[in-house]
């Protein structure tokens, strides 16, 4: 929905006052002892990651089973059902250094998944999105809204606002345009995202997206599937838009490996392509404790 006659007055003031400054950071949290590990080998070595149910269980039933090939998927070239252990021989197509590594697509550039699709687990309450501003008059959007210019602005915070409050056309816009700006102070990061589609659990633990964690890849609310990417830093812009469902406790630095190799020119898929030969479940008989380089 666009408005082609919004104010001018109204949303110059708004953008601005817009500096980006550091985005702010949920606390810390304990991962539990007594959670699922799994094994992933690659080309350059083994990770050992430990997996969290208590924060996403479905997430996690569905990485284990695609991985141990008791789930059925859509195989892409042959368009038919298959059963078989979906990660095996795959690879990390995405490499992005001083960020993340993303694996898991059958077609290897990306597009590709399962078949099908399923929500999201996150507890944005849990991660302190509930209590951060979307928008602060000093300051302007916050900064994981990754909000660049007006355009975005409209689509990412005003538009779905307004729409959420049924406002339908410029004259109801109009209308109600002291009750709009009172919504939008009173924004936060977590209703800002509720407007995009996201939806939250405040029953689950919540894990916020440090170095190490692994985490699904999606293209927006309720698109997960197959793909997962390991976080190299902290990234809190992402916490509340993706669900976190492990992390790795030994092998961090087959993973910084991983993000160091030489990527295309032209994008971000490995010149030479770092191979998933598999994903298993491990019995419980590591250390509780994460690995120096982890989480």
């Amino acid at each position: 929905m666009t408005f082609p006659r919004l104010a001018a007055s109204v949303m110059g003031a708004l953008l601005m006052a817009v500096s980006y400054g550091a985005a702010a950071e949920p606390p810390e949290r304990a991962f539990p002892s007594g959670t699922p590990l799994a094994l992933i080998k690659t080309s350059l070595g083994d990770i050992t990651v430990e997996l969290y149910p208590d924060a996403a269980p479905k997430t996690v039933a569905n990485f284990l089973d695609l991985a141990e090939g008791r789930k059925a998927f859509t195989d892409p070239k042959a368009k038919a059902p298959a059963k078989r252990p979906f990660y095996d021989g795959l690879t990390f197509h995405r490499v992005i250094k001083a960020f993340m590594i993303q694996g898991g697509c059958p077609v290897g550039d990306g597009t590709g998944g399962p078949g099908y699709r399923f929500g999201d687990e996150i507890n944005a309450a849990g991660l302190g999105l509930d209590r951060i501003k979307a928008f602060d008059e000093a300051k302007g959007p916050h900064p994981s809204l990754l909000i660049r210019n007006q355009q975005e602005f409209w689509q990412t915070i005003m538009g779905p606002l307004v729409q959420s409050m049924g406002i339908k056309d410029q004259a109801g816009f109009d209308a109600r345009k002291p009750e709009v700006l009172k919504a939008l102070q009173a924004l936060t990061l977590q209703g800002a995202y509720e407007n995009l589609g996201y939806r939250y659990d405040a029953t689950l633990a919540a894990r916020p997206l440090k170095r190490g964690v692994l985490a699904m890849a999606n293209s927006g609310p309720a698109t997960n599937g197959s793909q997962f990417f390991v976080n190299l830093v902290d990234t809190p812009w992402l916490d509340g838009k993706h669900t976190v469902f492990g992390a790795v406790i030994q092998g961090m630095d087959v993973v910084d490996r991983i993000g160091a190799v030489p990527v295309s020119p032209s994008g971000n898929a490995p010149v030479t392509p770092v191979v998933l030969h598999s994903i298993r479940a491990l019995p419980r008989s590591l250390p509780d404790s994460p690995a120096k380089g982890g989480p």
